[in-house]
């Protein structure tokens, strides 16, 4: 009898929590997956659309529209959609690494990684620069962008976001700024392939120039659909060096903990958020998980159809996280962070074609 009385309230206190976020996580997921319909349509695809974008923006509709409309029913679902935008972010970070495998860095070589890292460490960094002391943006908004920017777009925004603790608003801003960047380069890229056939600033034709795609457009979905409109050649190169790209997200990181950690203006919020003393490093598990997942998936143990599910099934843990994010942005603040956000993103754009051509020139150049 005692056995039982013990664990009744255990069981209750679970059985009511999950209830409470039933709704949420059924408002999440309902988007989530006319998110995921939508990003199977030819035209959206062709342009660069993905279910992880739909799905955010499916959330901002709704967000603004029927929540201010029926607050009980904002205030029913909080709890599942807090619970999507946090705990089933994480867990979609960390099987995100079903997409990888460290085989996919031979394909590219050191020459391929080298251009990876140093574009990446780049964009990051100016964003910081360029963002705070220039534009005297937060922090964390400059953060963000330079992440979506120097990764891999929407997916690298989400998995900073808690390493960085950005509000909705802010991360929703930088999430745009993929989007309007990453479409214009899906049509700006084919342009720029003919003008490299005569100039040949950028070698080894449309696999060097397919590097050149996959290391300097946000998303994997964009990067696909820009690298197509040039060549097959172009196309896998590029899926491999974006691959790569985005295999340094976990690296990324644990550096960017370690950063936050040591900085003293961030002291009280890593403290807050991760209940260590003061300067020490806050880790992101799923960083760690991510890895795990990569490494795992590289041995080649997990039958094809298990990995082809539980990618589709991580396809949905992040639109739901996607969707949920959208439904606690609200347009008023995104319209009060001004035109300085899209600034931003403009001059990393600016610099991923201009810096990025010159290091895909030079870095194989010195590597031989």
């Amino acid at each position: 009898m005692t056995i039982n009385v013990l664990r009744e309230p255990r069981t209750s206190a679970s059985a009511s929590a999950f209830a409470r976020m039933l709704p949420g996580l059924a408002l999440s997921g309902a988007l989530a997956a006319t998110g995921i319909a939508l990003g199977r349509i030819a035209w959206l695809q062709d342009h660069g659309f993905s279910a992880l974008t739909l799905a955010i923006v499916l959330g901002m509709i709704v967000g603004n529209t029927v929540y201010p409309w029926a607050p009980r029913w904002a205030v029913a679902s909080g709890a599942g959609v807090n619970f999507s935008k946090q705990n089933l972010l994480r867990l979609g970070v960390v099987l995100y690494g079903l997409r990888l495998t460290v085989q996919d860095i031979d394909h590219v070589g050191i020459a391929g990684v080298a251009i990876d890292a140093m574009i990446l460490g780049s964009t990051f960094a100016l964003a910081c620069l360029i963002g705070t002391r220039w534009l005297g943006l937060e922090r964390k908004t400059a953060m963000l962008i330079g992440a979506g920017s120097a990764i891999c777009g929407a997916a690298a925004v989400m998995a900073a976001e808690p390493v960085v603790k950005a509000r909705a608003e802010q991360v929703t801003v930088a999430v745009a700024t993929v989007v309007v960047f990453g479409t214009l380069a899906i049509f700006l890229y084919p342009a720029l392939f003919e003008l490299n056939r005569h100039w040949a600033l950028i070698p080894g034709g449309a696999n060097g120039f397919g590097i050149y795609v996959g290391s300097t457009i946000h998303e994997v979905a964009q990067v696909v659909a820009a690298a197509r409109s040039v060549g097959p050649d172009a196309a896998n190169s590029a899926v491999i060096a974006k691959m790569v790209r985005v295999m340094m997200l976990a690296p990324f990181l644990v550096m960017l903990s370690a950063w936050l950690a040591r900085d003293s203006a961030l002291q009280a919020l890593v403290a807050a958020e991760h209940a260590h003393a003061k300067g020490q490093l806050a880790v992101p598990w799923f960083a760690f998980g991510f890895v795990a997942v990569v490494l795992l998936n590289s041995l080649q143990w997990l039958p094809a159809s298990v990995v082809a599910v539980t990618t589709e099934i991580d396809t949905a843990l992040l639109a739901m996280a996607m969707a949920a994010l959208g439904l606690t942005t609200h347009i008023g603040a995104i319209r009060k962070a001004g035109a300085k956000p899209l600034l931003l993103a403009l001059i990393l754009f600016g610099w991923l074609i201009v810096g990025g051509a010159l290091i895909n020139r030079w870095v194989p150049a010195l590597l031989g």
